[in-house]
Parts: C-alpha cells; sequence; structure tokens
C-alpha cells in the first residue's frame, strides 16, 4: 500500500489524536536535543549489516489471540501522540533480502504505561482483559514491509520504553521475537505532554532487556513532532 494511501485509509474517524507525520531529512545523536518543532528527526539505529535482531522475551504481556487482530490501525480507545510504525524485515540466509509474505506482530503498553488483554494483578492494576488496543498484526509486502497506526507508547516501572514484535511464518511459525528501543530524548518531549506520566524512569541503559543489545534493538529513525505525530522505522533481520 503506498504511504499516502495508507493515511487516509488509516486515519479515516480518528480525529485529532492522530495527524499525518512530517518527514524531514535531517539526523541526530540519541544524546542531542529534538525540537518541537516541524524539522525534528532521530536517527540512532544501525541498517545494513545483516546482523540478526536480539531475540528478546515476548512477556509478560505477549498478544494471546494475535489471528483475531489483523489490522493497521491498531489502536483502539486510546488517545496518545501519534505513531506510524513501519518495519521491514530481511532474510539474514538470503542476504539480508526483503522477506515477503511473513506475519508480523507488535504490541505495546499505552500512555500510562498499560495493556490490553491483561490486568486485575499485582502486575497492572487496572484491569483492560476484555480490550485489544494497541495490538495488531500485518503481512509483509514485496518489500518486506508492514506499517500500523498507533500512538507513542508509555512506559512503566522497570522498562525502558518499548515495543513488542514478533515475526512468524505463514503458517504461524514463530521466527524471532525482539523489541524495540526509543531514544530518551524523543520520549522525554514526548512525555512532557498531557497524558503521559512525565520523564521514564528506567534508561535503556539500565534496562534488564535492553542492556547489553540496544545498538540492535534501538530503532532506526524517528522523525515528527508532539503536534502532527512521528514516523518509527525500523529493519528486523531473522
Amino acid at each position: 500500500m503506498e504511504r499516502k494511501d495508507f493515511f487516509k485509509k488509516g486515519l479515516v474517524g480518528l480525529g485529532s489524536i492522530v495527524a499525518i507525520p512530517t518527514l524531514i531529512s535531517a539526523c541526530s545523536k540519541e544524546d542531542d536535543s529534538v525540537s518541537n518543532d516541524d524539522s525534528s528527526e532521530t536517527t540512532t539505529g544501525t541498517t545494513g549489516d545483516c546482523i540478526l535482531s536480539p531475540s528478546e522475551t515476548a512477556g509478560p504481556f505477549p498478544i494471546k489471540t494475535p489471528s483475531d487482530l489483523v489490522r493497521e490501525n491498531i489502536i483502539g480507545d486510546r488517545s496518545g501522540v501519534a505513531l506510524l510504525i513501519t518495519l521491514t524485515i530481511q532474510d539474514q540466509s538470503n542476504d539480508c533480502k526483503p522477506l515477503a509474505g511473513v506475519l508480523v506482530d507488535i504490541w505495546h503498553c499505552d500512555s500510562k504505561g498499560d495493556y490490553s488483554e491483561y490486568g486485575g494483578t499485582s502486575m497492572q492494576s487496572t484491569n483492560y482483559t476484555n480490550n485489544h488496543f494497541l495490538r495488531g498484526r500485518q503481512t509483509t509486502n514485496a518489500n518486506g514491509q508492514a506499517s500500523f497506526i498507533s500512538i507513542f507508547p508509555g512506559w512503566y516501572n522497570g522498562r525502558a520504553p518499548h515495543i513488542h514484535v514478533e515475526i512468524l511464518t505463514s503458517g504461524a511459525k514463530s521466527i524471532r521475537v525482539t523489541q524495540i528501543a526509543f531514544p530518551k530524548n524523543v520520549c522525554d518531549t514526548v512525555y512532557a505532554t498531557s497524558g503521559y506520566n512525565g520523564q521514564a524512569n528506567t534508561l535503556n541503559a539500565n534496562d534488564n532487556v535492553f542492556s547489553n543489545s540496544l545498538e540492535g534493538n534501538m530503532l532506526d529513525s524517528i522523525t515528527g513532532n508532539t503536534t502532527d505525530g512521528y514516523t518509527l522505522l525500523k529493519t528486523i533481520v531473522v
């Protein structure tokens, strides 16, 4: 699907919570400041190295029935800063060529740090067991890409901000489970807006998942601003 068509179809009826992110070609490091104007971009990950993406845990809040959540727009009834996620899946065994026709599952918490399909426990007091927001499945196209319309994830105690991703064969056999990390400067900018819980209390370097694999987990680039939303790009090698 063309990017412009994706937005036209995916954003209908979402009102003001999602707007088309502005794409700019500029780069900054994780420790650089990111402004709130229309020209902010952070590029931090590495691409083109054909290195397997880190294998990470799917828990403790994995999707229970991903086959029921085939959709591009995963926002549900949540609100937050708009985020378009585009993932490119590459096959290491085939010179890292794009991998078409595989399933991509993603899931992440809402702006307050809560997950759908879980809750009412010591790990998450708010009960969202009957909700399915911020979870979805797509099949990669000929370019090995799958995209999702979402919101910028929040954070919860003990974890740095992140998105979970699982790649599966067309027959739903798991190939790789990984996670995507975010640069602190962009998180700080988003978390200063209303609806989020303020600055995350766990840094990437102190996160028990990212501490030994951050370079492989870090997104490739993120562009945009808190008014128009952000676009996240990440290449995952399986």
